[in-house]
């Protein structure tokens, strides 16, 4: 006798109440309804699961079974359909382009610092995970990331647009690769052919003819006083302000005058080895006199801790907003001083080769780059020891140009 919703409000008795055709709800002993369906295919008696009574009605179970019931008159197995569905949802879910883009990332952790994998990541789930995150890698077409990526473009960020494509290239070749997919449908999709040209606008530096004036500034600035010192470091080095910043005392060989700068904080992923001059070492020695109270400085502490945040360093906005006080702002950036440092040298007759070496360029002819490793150690040594002096100079007006050098 068919079951009726009154009747399975009532059921007590543990066993299988049948409903016809197959349709049965079992009973368990500790209180369980289950909807099942006997069957047979290729000669066998199989079962199909359709849920728990009552989230899943009678009504509901009579269709799950009717369906069911159809695709056995067309010769198919429901319960061998059932589980493929499952396995391809499974598949689909494992192969989400967030998924696949976390596996991607955890594989290029070890080959980049903390700091970078944080700030690709931040980039997709801003980007890309929105929109696109959610579906499986292989039903993503290309118009579509080209979509989002336009929309970066669109907001003004036209480099991170570029990064952010680059990125999602670089997820469907490991997806290749490690066989989450069979073939890479972005393989056309090429930066220069999305994205406007951009006029490159370099940023703002100080001319020969501020620095007496700037440097009088520095010295009399009255904010942060490690923030004066990790400027003047900046400035004694060419080095980035980012390397400054991150600058530990592990880094440093005071007693070798050298500051061995490891790959992972540098742009060109290449150890920098940054030879200090004696104004250089002052600065540090200060530095260290300072820290050597907590023990910071004969460990791997940071030179240039933030005195907001004493375990972080200083922040990316602290330079700048240190020059836009002394009444620099659009005027010059700290990584403006590269750019100074570098005018200057080449006027003076410094050796091209050994300037370009020691603001860590990477060498754009590949045949050249690989016949001309020299770091020029001893010619930066005394390039940036000439460099200090002339800084030393100009802060005192003394000094307009100093005689040309050659190494």
């Amino acid at each position: 006798m068919p079951l009726t919703d009154a009747k399975l409000r009532t059921l007590t008795d543990p066993g299988k109440h049948f409903d016809g055709a197959g349709l049965y709800l079992e009973l368990t002993a500790a209180g369980g309804r289950y909807w099942r369906m006997k069957y047979r295919h290729g000669g066998k008696e199989k079962r199909l699961a359709f849920g728990v009574y009552p989230a899943v009605s009678l009504k509901a179970a009579r269709d799950a079974a009717t369906e069911a019931r159809k695709v056995l008159a067309a010769g198919d197995d429901p319960g061998a359909l059932r589980k493929a569905a499952k396995a391809q949802t499974a598949h689909e879910n494992a192969t989400t382009l967030e998924a696949v883009a976390g596996d991607w990332l955890a594989h290029q952790s070890g080959r980049w610092a903390a700091v970078t994998a944080d700030r690709v990541r931040a980039s997709l789930e801003g980007h890309i995970f929105p929109a696109l995150g959610a579906r499986p890698l292989a039903s993503i077409r290309p118009g579509e990331v080209m979509a989002a990526i336009k929309t970066v473009e669109a907001s003004g960020a036209t480099d991170q647009a570029s990064r952010v494509l680059q990125r999602v290239k670089a997820i469907y070749r490991w997806a290749v690769t490690h066989e989450r997919i069979e073939s890479n449908p972005m393989l056309d999709l090429v930066p220069s052919e999305i994205l406007k040209p951009r006029q490159v606008t370099h940023r703002a530096a100080l001319s020969d003819r501020e620095l007496p004036e700037f440097l009088r500034k520095l010295a009399a600035y009255d904010g942060d006083p490690n923030t004066v010192r990790a400027l003047r470091l900046l400035m004694l080095t060419a080095t980035r302000p980012g390397e400054v910043r991150g600058a530990r005392w592990a880094e440093f060989d005071l007693g070798a005058a050298l500051w061995i700068i490891p790959p992972e904080r540098m742009k060109m992923r290449t150890e920098h080895r940054v030879p200090l001059s004696r104004q250089a070492l002052e600065v540090l020695t200060a530095m260290q006199a300072l820290r050597a109270g907590d023990g910071e400085a004969t460990g791997g502490g940071l030179v240039f801790p933030s005195p907001f945040y004493p375990g972080k360093s200083l922040s990316e906005n602290t330079f700048n907003s240190a020059m836009a006080r002394m009444g620099y702002k659009g005027s010059a950036t700290a990584h403006g001083f590269r750019a100074l440092f570098s005018t200057v040298a080449n006027e003076c007759g410094w050796n091209p080769d050994v300037i370009e070496r020691q603001l860590a360029h990477a060498e754009r002819n590949g045949v050249r780059a690989a016949y001309h490793r020299s770091t020029y150690l001893q010619d930066r040594q005394k390039l940036l020891q000439w460099w200090a002096d002339y800084l030393d100079g100009r802060k005192a007006g003394k000094v307009l140009k100093m005689p040309k050098r050659t190494a």
